[in-house]
């Protein structure tokens, strides 16, 4: 692994495409690989992991994390795109809700619910991503998802918004929470302010706003913002290996490991030189015998 393999937090701005965010960050970086782990709406702030090199081969194991956010929601009108980039649909109504009502609005939405992602979104219809049918003012139809919201809270309502903290499955789309509560409410109400707070382990306390990279001399940044590849997917045991079986694991052979140390019995490792360099992702095929697929 190289000193650019590995994963940088970016805390996203506002009005930026996460393509376009990461497409800087590669640019910033001399050109190296990248790739994130999770599209964030243009108007969402907050946390965009991003592998580097090859380090971006571990994105398979990032497809199911949970993520945090905190939402503004605003009630009065819907708008096409359930956020404060789309247009507005249908009048707007001044609104006040009851805190009391918003939190028994919320109480249907938490735990596994059936979801329907808005119209602009990245999935697919008819092979067709919605968000291209949408911007062609062409019908969208999207079936509900099972989606998870493991916490749901409340933190204010002021006026005519609402502040929400939610930690959700991936697949779960916050826009369509806040238009769903809207419904409930009986008034309309869309995302007028999205941050996400995590994703994973990566949190927005590790993240770094572009502005803040481009001050960093290189070596600087590299020590301070880039997360090694031995540190990522943390749900995977480290077994550090010797020289002898280390050789083996660069041609991709199988390799031994001590018996000792926690989570012995794990099926899944990643294994390490004595430098504490990662080499590989492997999997348990017998005692003590694991066989590398993820070869770095």
């Amino acid at each position: 692994m190289g000193l650019m393999d590995g994963a940088i937090v970016l805390d996203k701005p506002a009005g930026m495409t996460s393509f376009r965010a990461v497409s800087k960050l590669r640019r910033l970086l001399g050109g190296v690989r990248a790739g994130h782990l999770g599209t964030l709406d243009p108007l969402g702030t907050g946390v965009l992991p991003v592998l580097l090199g090859r380090a971006t081969r571990l994105a398979r194991f990032y497809l199911g994390h949970s993520r945090g956010y905190v939402a503004t929601v605003r009630f009065g009108w819907a708008t096409t795109t359930y956020d404060a980039d789309g247009e507005r649909l249908g009048e707007a109504v001044e609104v006040a809700p009851d805190p009391k009502d918003v939190e028994a609005a919320l109480a249907p939405f938490r735990g596994k619910i059936r979801q329907v992602p808005p119209p602009v979104s990245a999935k697919r219809v008819g092979g067709v991503r919605a968000y291209k049918l949408a911007r062609q003012r062409r019908p969208v139809r999207l079936e509900p998802a099972e989606v998870e919201v493991e916490h749901l809270d409340l933190l204010d309502v002021s006026g005519a918004t609402a502040k929400l903290r939610c930690r959700c499955s991936a697949g779960t789309y916050v826009r369509s929470l806040a238009h769903d509560l809207g419904q409930a409410l009986g008034c309309g109400a869309h995302v007028a302010a999205l941050r996400r707070t995590s994703l994973g382990e990566f949190t927005e306390e590790d993240s770094f706003t572009l502005d803040s990279l481009k001050a960093m001399p290189m070596d600087e940044l590299q020590q301070a913002a880039i997360v090694s590849p031995v540190q990522l997917v943390p749900s995977l045991p480290v077994r550090r290996v010797d020289a002898v079986e280390a050789s083996k694991i660069r041609h991709g052979r199988q390799f031994r490991v001590s018996p000792y140390g926690p989570d012995a019995e794990a099926d899944v490792v990643k294994a390490v030189d004595p430098t504490g360099r990662l080499l590989c992702v492997a999997r348990a095929v017998g005692p003590r015998m694991f066989h590398p697929f993820l070869v770095f």
